[in-house]
């Protein structure tokens, strides 16, 4: 079985973060483990609380990871200090994993912000260019190039800006634009358009977080980033077409869409004792 580490904060709401990116990894039929950056106070209505987790503990849960059950992907999203960061950098760098996908998390749906400037200057010199795959939404792709992204023109021209400067493929999401929800990637001197119709769903809580997971996964499996991206767009498409609609706010995805109920099949047999009331219980 192949094995993806997201390294992420942890949202209890269950729409985003560490359980957004376990519950897309298992959907994906592969083992997930996770090291937990963040700890978040939120819910389908915002982020009302952050504490970060101690940087030496941050290194303790990679070295039990990595020194244990090694994984094929990494998908690192919501990394908020610098501490954290060359933690994170320094534990990649001993261990070398491949297939690292990077999803920029700067400021949250409801409009927290998620990274501090000094952090975010770490990040673009050091951490992005350690990527396999970076995917920011449009919002993200003008903080790290100082572009004005509108057209799909301008996707092009952060996509290879960020690309160029890094060394890494480099989707830029189109979810933001009231248009088409194109994605561009830039990949080795191409450009690649993803494009599909736009999903009428207001639930759009952990999109970021579940695209980047489900294309760690076809990375972890040996597939291209543009054959990664592809699946994970069709994955993600399925879950907003879904329409879950849970909570007071942005609520999230439907995951387990593509789960087939099909029971549980071992068999446990149970045998009364004694007289007692009837307990409801049945053996098959």
């Amino acid at each position: 079985m192949k094995k993806v580490l997201t390294i992420a904060g942890s949202d209890p709401s269950g729409g985003a973060g560490i359980q957004a990116d376990i519950k897309t990894i298992t959907v994906h039929g592969l083992y997930a483990s996770a090291v937990i950056t963040s700890l978040t106070a939120q819910n389908t209505t915002g982020v009302y609380a952050i504490s970060d987790v101690e940087p030496d503990f941050i290194a303790a849960q990679l070295d039990c990871v990595f020194s244990d059950i090694f994984p094929d992907a990494v998908k690192i999203g919501m990394v908020s200090g610098e501490e954290i960061l060359e933690v994170i950098m320094h534990k990649l760098k001993q261990y070398r994993p491949g297939n690292i996908v990077i999803d920029p998390v700067m400021v949250s749906t409801s409009g927290r912000e998620l990274l501090s400037s000094r952090a975010l200057k770490l990040m673009e010199a050091k951490l992005l260019p350690m990527g396999t795959l970076i995917t920011p939404n449009i919002p993200e792709a003008e903080i790290l190039t100082g572009l004005s992204v509108k057209t799909e023109e301008d996707m092009k021209k952060a996509a290879k800006e960020l690309a160029l400067r890094t060394g890494a493929a480099v989707l830029v999401k189109g979810g933001h634009r009231k248009s088409e929800a194109a994605d561009i990637l830039f990949r080795d001197g191409c450009f690649t358009r993803f494009s599909s119709p736009r999903i009428d769903n207001p639930n759009t809580h952990g999109t970021g977080c579940t695209l980047s997971s489900a294309a760690a996964c076809h990375l972890a499996e040996g597939k291209s980033p543009e054959e990664s991206i592809k699946r994970a767009k069709e994955y993600l498409n399925g879950a907003l077409k879904a329409k879950l609609d849970l909570g007071k706010g942005n609520g999230p995805l439907n995951h387990m869409y593509a789960v087939k109920q099909e029971g549980i099949k071992e068999e446990v047999k149970v045998d009364r004792i004694k007289e007692c009331p009837e307990s409801g219980i049945q053996n098959k």
